[in-house]
């Protein structure tokens, strides 16, 4: 018999169509009833709804991150220090050729000065060494001799502390008295390291005088017995005088530059270190957090395999509403069948 046939006999026959009987086109299994359906949807908005509350954790938590002061202050001295770092260096390399550029300069100038006045340079660079050290032996007298006053005022107000302690000892009755005996004992102590101290700075104010004094006179012997020569070459050192004053000018601008470049690349390591410690305690608080508040179960991860959705629904309870409808039509037409057959 038929498919077609038995259909066309059903209808003939006027058996009502049942209630639940409605044509199945494929994929429809496959695609599963309304119950399956709306189960989906209700566990996907639970998903949703975990993955939202989940999401606004983590906002919370970046949230609260950005808010902490400390890291835009740090990133502010940052971006300060490398501004000043790269402002220095171009200044310090503008010293540092402006240097070259004069030491250059200056040496070409005093050989060709030096070409045209010979040998005459030679002959007086003696007298002219001895102005040089001269000159140097002079300042170290004037530091000496501040040394000496300083260590002199020190005795000084050493010998008065002495005799304050005395008077006050004296005054009281009673001389057994140890604060007026640390008092003096201490001011004592002073009073010999000021002598100590007076006495050095003495001997060393004597001897740098004396080589002052001996480098004068060099100077004078020199300046007699080389007048003519030293009138001649007069232009050479003078100019070389200026050049070397210009020079340690700008050497002392470089090394000013430099001192400030290296204390501006401290502040930015410390700047550096402080942001890592920054952010060190930061993941030390979020995973406090974390293991505080748990691991919280991720909706839509991996896939159920094949085979496996049919079990979930059994497990849940749920049932296609389909089967009922197929079942009730399919004995109909057993029914109609038989009746046709007899």
């Amino acid at each position: 018999m038929e498919p077609g046939t038995s259909r066309e006999t059903l209808k003939r026959a006027g058996s009502p169509n049942p209630a639940g009987l409605r044509e199945e086109t494929p994929g429809e299994e496959a695609k599963g009833g309304d119950g399956r359906t709306t189960m989906r949807k209700q566990v996907g908005a639970d998903c949703g709804n975990d993955g939202e509350s989940n999401s606004q954790i983590k906002n919370g938590e970046e949230y609260e991150e950005e808010l902490d002061p400390r890291i835009q202050e740090e990133l502010e001295h940052l971006n300060q220090a490398s501004e000043e770092i790269n402002k220095l260096e171009l200044q310090l390399d503008d010293a540092r050729s402006s240097y070259r550029r004069i030491l250059t300069d200056s040496a070409r100038k005093l050989n060709a000065q030096g070409s045209q006045l010979g040998a005459c340079i030679d002959k007086a660079r003696p007298y002219y060494e001895a102005r040089r050290l001269a000159k140097e032996a002079q300042q170290e007298t004037q530091k000496a001799a501040l040394r000496y006053e300083r260590a002199v005022s020190m005795h000084t107000a050493a010998r008065e502390m002495v005799y304050v302690a005395e008077q006050g000892l004296l005054a009281d009755k009673n001389t057994m008295d140890p604060t007026w005996q640390e008092m003096l004992n201490h001011a004592t102590a002073k009073v010999n390291e000021a002598e100590e101290e007076r006495l050095r700075s003495e001997r060393e104010h004597q001897r740098v005088t004396q080589l002052c004094q001996d480098a004068e006179a060099r100077v004078q012997t020199l300046q007699k017995a080389l007048k003519k020569v030293i009138l001649k070459s007069k232009p050479y050192f003078e100019l070389k005088a200026q050049f070397n004053h210009i020079l340690e000018e700008h050497k002392a601008k470089v090394v000013q530059l430099e001192e400030q470049v290296a204390k501006v690349k401290m502040r930015y390591s410390v700047a550096l270190r402080n942001l890592e410690q920054i952010s060190e305690q930061i993941h030390a608080q979020r995973g406090r957090a974390r293991a505080s508040r748990g691991h919280p179960a991720i909706c839509g991860g991996r896939s159920s395999p094949v085979g496996a959705e049919a079990e979930v629904r059994t497990a849940a309870g749920i049932h296609d509403s389909s089967s009922p409808v197929i079942l009730s039509a399919f004995t109909s037409l057993q029914g109609c069948l038989w009746v046709w057959v007899t």
